[in-house]
């Protein structure tokens, strides 16, 4: 008896064995083969490792060491103005930097997202070389109803009343073109383009040459100023614009065709006695 449970445990303790050993089969030829795909997945994408955000930055934060980390990205779609290992974001002994705009989770770190090392999110870094600053003030009305964004870029015209003396000049109040393709910088004291929803803007700062500048200051002091918004891929050079009262109610047209309507009058002079009188002729070419 004790014989025959000594060979039943001998063969239970063998069968045992036998499906571990299956089983350590099994399981090794399943994790060659999901390693050969991973492999053959990899091989087919070549990436790159590059900085992302690893949490969600919003606009103007110090963006540190800890909020950043390397993560493969696929060589073929590589954003432009991306840091790697090679070219950090945040090199040893340089200020750090601040987000110029909404950051989320996992997105690639680029230039035109982030300021230079210590500078900050105002309004400096996104002026060109030559350009300036200057702030115009709009309502519901000539704002575009509250619907303008940073970056964005607008027409300027300018109301106004001249030539009120000099018959050469338009008569009453006049509308003109002053500046086309103006970019838009900042609204309020905004300077981010991220908003979901319209802002009834007191102020918007544009970026302008000196000489634009002028022009805006001087509009801007003798008549009342309206933007007009510009398509984003709106590449026209807008004609000069200029419209005045008589223009725009048509007086000039009605003008014109009352006098060509206005018939020709010959007269001669002669003299009876004393006075000298006209007398009304055919007239002849």
């Amino acid at each position: 008896m004790r014989m025959v449970f000594g060979l039943v445990l001998i063969a239970g303790l063998g069968l045992a064995g036998f499906a571990v050993y299956m089983a350590q089969n099994y399981i090794g030829a399943y994790e060659n083969a999901l390693k050969q795909e991973r492999a053959k997945s990899t091989g087919s994408v070549a990436t790159q490792e590059i900085y992302v955000a690893k949490r969600a930055i919003a606009y103007g934060e110090t963006i540190t060491d800890d909020d950043i980390m390397l993560a493969p990205w696929a060589k073929k779609i590589l954003p432009e103005g991306h840091f790697t290992e090679e070219n950090p974001l945040n090199a040893v002994g340089a200020s750090h930097r601040v987000a110029l705009r909404q950051i989320e989770k996992f997105d690639a770190l680029v230039q035109v997202k982030i300021s230079e090392p210590g500078a900050n999110a105002g309004l400096t870094w996104r002026l060109e070389p030559g350009e300036r600053a200057f702030a115009i003030k709009v309502d519901v009305t000539s704002g575009v109803s509250g619907f303008l964004r940073p970056g964005d870029h607008v027409d300027v015209y300018w109301t106004g009343r001249v030539g009120r003396n000099n018959p050469d000049l338009p008569q009453g109040d006049v509308t003109k073109l002053i500046e086309a393709g103006v970019r838009l910088i900042a609204i309020d004291q905004t300077a981010q383009a991220d908003q979901n929803s319209a802002t009834i803007a007191q102020t918007v700062t544009v970026a302008a040459s000196p000489q634009q500048v002028a022009a805006l200051a001087q509009a801007q002091k003798t008549g009342e100023l309206s933007l007009s918004l510009m398509a984003s891929d709106d590449t026209t050079v807008a004609d000069v614009i200029e419209v005045d009262q008589r223009s725009l109610l048509g007086l000039d047209a009605i003008e014109r065709q009352a006098e060509r309507a206005a018939p020709e009058v010959c007269t001669i002079r002669t003299r009876r006695g004393a006075e000298v009188v006209e007398i009304p002729i055919p007239c002849t070419n």
